[in-house]
């Protein structure tokens, strides 16, 4: 059986002209979508890539049909290009990612915040242990159809996602998020229905809310002044979470915020609507 993939996105980034991102925008490359047409089913498909349970989404269905079915593959910003594969019952999903050079972005920070003690570090450690299981947790959601999403913030963009980043000259970690430059004090929204699934103060995230939107989407935001919800608190779009600020390692009041699908950080931008400083 062959399964047809949606429209390939290549170059920059397509963007819908409705208020949402009509459907998520299929880029493949490391931090990217890999977007597969299922066909019709009464029942959501299963679909794994990387030992994860990716998620689906339904669309059409009426009069009592069988709703057709898209499998949305987040693909991990360390993966390297060529061939890859997930699969489908006993049938594989196969697609090619591309290479990608993301830019460099270098700043000057405190150096516990570059060369952390061994106190800290077991704190990070514990941190990044905690965050890890509820990335790769896959929950049901009630709704089947995608998840539209809308910004959580205002402000005008600043660090995009996939840089590889410099702290006070040492590579670390690539971003794995988008940066808003936001007003310290400023509103913090959900982008989309969904579960608070923790909240807490983090080393290098400083006051963190992570959101569970279903089948392993799940939303992070970094850096705030004040958090607005407790773990467990089911959200709407639209719901205020908390404030901007500049806890934790941040250079100044700012957005943090990581699209996580299937444990893979992805660009958030593939899932949005045009942002407002790109409108005509």
């Amino acid at each position: 059986m062959n399964f047809r993939r949606t429209g390939l996105l290549i170059g920059a980034l397509l963007c819908s002209v409705g208020a949402f991102a009509d459907l998520p925008k299929e880029h493949l490359i490391p931090g990217g979508l890999a977007l597969f047409e299922l066909g019709q089913s009464k029942q959501p498909p299963v679909v794994r890539y990387n030992n994860q349970q990716v998620l689906v989404y339904a669309h059409g269905g009426a009069n009592g049909q069988a709703p057709e079915w898209t499998a949305a593959i987040g693909i991990p910003l360390d993966a390297k290009p060529g061939q890859s594969s997930a699969t489908y019952g006993n049938q594989k999903l196969t697609f090619t990612i591309g290479s990608h050079k993301y830019a460099e972005q270098r700043l000057q920070v405190q150096n516990k915040h570059v060369n952390p003690d061994p106190k800290a570090m077991e704190r990070i450690n514990t941190e990044a242990a905690r965050m890890g299981k509820i990335f790769k947790s896959f929950n049901k959601p009630e709704a089947q159809t995608w998840p539209q999403m809308i910004w959580p913030a205002e402000g005008p963009l600043s660090s995009p996602f996939g840089l590889r980043r410099f702290f006070n000259g040492e590579e670390r970690n690539p971003h794995t998020g988008l940066d808003i430059a936001a007003k310290r004090g400023s509103r913090i929204v959900a982008p989309a229905d969904g579960v608070i699934r923790d909240t807490g103060d983090f080393y290098f995230n400083g006051n963190t809310v992570m959101i569970d939107h279903g089948q392993g989407m799940i939303t992070m935001f970094c850096h705030l002044d004040r958090i607005d919800v407790k773990p467990g608190q089911v959200v709407h779009q639209g719901d205020m979470v908390g404030i901007v600020g500049a806890t934790g390692r941040a250079t100044g009041p700012h957005l943090h915020w990581t699209l996580s699908m299937n444990n893979a950080r992805v660009d958030p931008r593939l899932v949005l609507p045009p942002h407002p400083s790109e409108k005509k």
